[in-house]
């Protein structure tokens, strides 16, 4: 598949990204986000207590690393706009039923939008089987 191939492919898709936090996760966010401005939604799934606390850990592990500054000087001062348009913070994890999401209404909507899912989710567990 050609380069430009995948750019179009990603125009106004959903997507749902899981390991996010991660150093692939955020690669692959910004690399999204930079490249391909026209797609149309990204869901990151974020370990966290509830919905206030996977945004504010998507600001701070995430859209506020430098890995950003090309895409935070490219949008100027539409950058957090620009975020909070394209990027839902998903309370979860990729261990539970459902991704963990509990919200039926959310969990209807992501049905219903997403079309792609990208899995960077990985264990932290370093003494695992």
């Amino acid at each position: 598949m050609e380069f430009e191939t995948i750019l179009g492919y990603l125009e106004n898709k959903t997507i749902l990204i899981t390991g996010a936090t991660g150093f692939v996760g955020k690669v692959l966010v910004e690399k999204i986000l930079r490249v391909q401005p026209d797609v149309k939604k990204l869901y990151l799934l974020i370990r966290a207590s509830g919905a206030n606390s996977a945004t504010q850990r998507m600001h701070n592990e995430i859209t506020g690393k430098e890995l950003f500054k090309v895409l935070r000087k490219e949008c100027g001062a539409n950058f957090d706009s620009f975020i909070s348009e394209k990027v839902v913070a998903l309370s979860g994890d990729v261990t539970f039923e459902d991704l963990g999401v509990k919200a039926s209404k959310l969990k209807e909507e992501m049905c219903n939008e997403i079309q792609i899912i990208l899995n960077s989710a990985a264990i932290t567990k370093l003494n695992e089987r």
